[in-house]
């Protein structure tokens, strides 16, 4: 199909990735939290967004040239580290009545989730060694099976945000009962940030 062998199989293993804890499923969640269906979607698009952006750098060999250069790829790698722990710290000290640390407007949570899934220079590595796994090199379309996998991958995100931001809107109207709770959950919010960019600065 469109030169990608076992398109089904393709798509479990984007809906797997999905799934798997990680700064952009954090920021989707917690955009919702702040500012409702709207935030939440405007997350998700900002991750689309930035994985496009990835997907098309791979396909079109920047990998290459971080893995030639690997003073390029730590750098990012390093600002990546460092714009998390920013966040987690930022949520870690906020105090009640402080301004959210994520803007209520839409088009912030969109540069939010954006700036954090561009800052993850090993998205581009994987997209790199990911898409191979699934060309067919007997039918292989060029840029046609390329575009079809990044739109693919587009409309499961699409979904999956989506789906997300629904059922955490659902559960933020009846944390809102009681306050105490989404402080709670804003410091492990934190936490868990401040966790990703250490990992990420201590990743090779």
């Amino acid at each position: 199909m469109f030169g990608i062998s076992d398109y089904g199989a393709f798509v479990a293993a984007v809906v797997l990735f999905l799934a798997i804890p990680g700064p952009g499923n954090l920021a989707l969640i917690s955009s919702t939290s702040k500012g409702g269906v709207a935030g939440g979607l405007g997350a998700t698009l900002g991750v689309i967004a930035g994985d496009q952006v990835l997907m098309w750098l791979a396909v079109a060999g920047v990998a290459t040239v971080l893995a030639t250069y690997p003073a390029a790829f730590a750098a990012v790698q390093w600002l990546g580290a460092l714009y998390l722990t920013w966040l987690g710290w930022k949520m870690l000290s906020a105090k009640p009545g402080d301004a959210p640390v994520l803007n209520i407007l839409p088009r912030h949570y969109f540069q939010q989730a954006l700036a954090i899934t561009l800052l993850n220079p090993k998205a581009i590595v994987f997209y790199m060694a990911f898409f191979p796994l699934f060309v067919d090199p007997q039918t292989h379309l060029g840029l046609l099976s390329f575009s079809v996998m990044a739109a693919t991958i587009a409309a499961l995100t699409f979904l999956y945000g989506l789906g997300m931001t629904l059922l955490t809107h659902h559960l933020a109207e009846r944390m809102r009962a009681n306050p105490r709770v989404g402080r709670v959950l804003e410091k492990l919010a934190g936490l868990c940030l401040i966790g990703f960019g250490i990992k990420m600065a201590l990743s090779k």
